[in-house]
């Protein structure tokens, strides 16, 4: 969308103030721990930018709040499987033996959104050190939910996403559908015959730059609007609109229980 575009959708500029008071008024509040995913051009005219949303997002939350974000690098990932685009046959070895390590203060997010990657920047910000999939909290529980992330399973129970859903966490999707609901993952990977494949990335291990491989899940996000459409018919989503973003808020356990149960019945493994 362009710059534009977002001027004529938008009444009155967004602020922080007003950023706060949609999210209060879906439902977010004080104290809240939010996974959020977002879209900055879905919000309108914010006045202020990705900066402008991170204030808006943490006011609402207070200073007992925890606002929490994925993080993921994709391109800290097995470059014989680039696609967009490919890379030549040839250069694949010189990837692997060059390509620096994941530093969760220096690598950039990617396909995360600019609400994201400036909350990466953020004081007081955490990032958990998982080379592909790692999320960023900020507040009470940050360190809490960020560290000692694993390898494998990247998005298993000891994962962020497994200590956002023992403290009950909600999930807000900001201006973004379902197919956006990292959540969904945790559900995966207690299904049974999930497929596992072999990934790679760069990373610092005992000091040293390595190229490590490690076997997880293929995780399939094919399904997951589905999933979404039909877990709004039965739990609790709260709908409305953060600026002009359609917003969704709903807590991250209803979720992916609902989505365990969805996955058991609908997903064909090879069980």
């Amino acid at each position: 969308m362009s710059e534009r575009e977002i001027i004529n959708r938008t009444e009155l500029p967004i602020t922080i103030h007003s950023i706060a008071q949609d999210l209060s008024r879906l439902g977010v509040k004080e104290g809240d721990t939010v996974l959020v995913h977002s879209s900055l051009s879905k919000l309108g005219w914010v006045c202020g930018g990705p900066q402008v949303a991170v204030h808006g997002l943490l006011q609402a939350i207070g200073t007992s709040g925890t606002l929490v974000m994925p993080a993921q690098s994709s391109d800290w990932s097995d470059p014989a499987e680039w696609g967009n685009p490919p890379v030549p046959p040839e250069w694949i070895e010189i990837i692997y033996k060059e390509w620096p390590p994941f530093d969760p203060a220096l690598t950039p997010t990617r396909g995360m959104g600019r609400i994201a990657e400036v909350f990466r920047t953020f004081p007081g910000t955490l990032r958990s050190q998982h080379p592909q999939v790692s999320f960023c909290a900020n507040g009470n529980h940050a360190r809490m939910i960020i560290q000692d992330h694993p390898l494998s399973p990247q998005f298993g129970v000891q994962s962020p996403l497994g200590k956002l859903y023992d403290l009950d966490a909600k999930v807000l999707l900001l201006g973004v559908g379902y197919d956006k609901c990292t959540s969904f993952h945790l559900s995966e990977t207690a299904l049974a015959g999930m497929p596992t494949k072999q990934m790679g990335a760069a990373i610092v291990e005992e000091g040293k730059r390595v190229w490590k491989w490690f076997t997880d899940f293929a995780y399939d996000a094919e399904d997951f609007a589905l999933i979404g459409e039909q877990l709004e018919q039965a739990v609790d989503v709260q709908r409305g609109k953060v600026g002009i973003a359609e917003s969704r808020l709903f807590g991250i356990r209803d979720a992916v229980d609902f989505a365990s149960q969805w996955l058991r019945v609908h997903r064909k493994t090879s069980t």
